[in-house]
């Protein structure tokens, strides 16, 4: 009997073990949006300036991204909002369409590829909010990754 209870109480640990390490990291993502880092700079825009925030759980294909913008006083509605694989002070190719139109207080959930990861943990992408007036972008931040 005592061997048997032993054995339970080692299949039990392990179980308890396997399941902590297949479980998922979560990463908190964070963007301040500006109008003066905007590449080409925003025309008209001098008081908009918004945030994204969210967070991500790796998966076998990526992750999947919950997440959240605000912003205030720009020039026009928001057309879209994107994140861009991109450095800072550089324009780059959309990598994840957010929303389009857009309204500040928006949330989403989005599938993000292993590419898009990478980028957003290099430093390398960065959130943008078009309107009619800039159309290549209004208020733009990139975004910092934590865990």
């Amino acid at each position: 009997m005592k061997k048997l209870t032993s054995l339970a109480v080692a299949a039990i640990a392990a179980l308890v073990i396997v399941a902590f390490a297949g479980a998922a990291e979560k990463y908190t993502v964070s963007a301040t949006l500006k109008n003066n880092t905007e590449v080409p700079r925003a025309k008209g825009a001098p008081f908009a300036k918004g945030s994204f925030s969210g967070t991500y759980v790796e998966n076998k294909t990526g992750a999947t991204l919950t997440w959240k913008l605000t912003y205030q006083r720009l020039t026009g509605k928001a057309l879209a909002a994107h994140i861009h694989k991109g450095k800072r002070g550089q324009a780059g190719p959309v990598v994840v369409p957010l929303c389009g139109p857009c309204k500040s207080g928006q949330v989403g959930k989005v599938h993000i590829s292993k590419a898009v990861v990478s980028a957003l943990e290099g430093g390398n992408a960065y959130v943008n909010v078009h309107t009619a007036k800039n159309a290549g972008g209004e208020i733009r931040g990139q975004v910092k990754v934590a865990q």
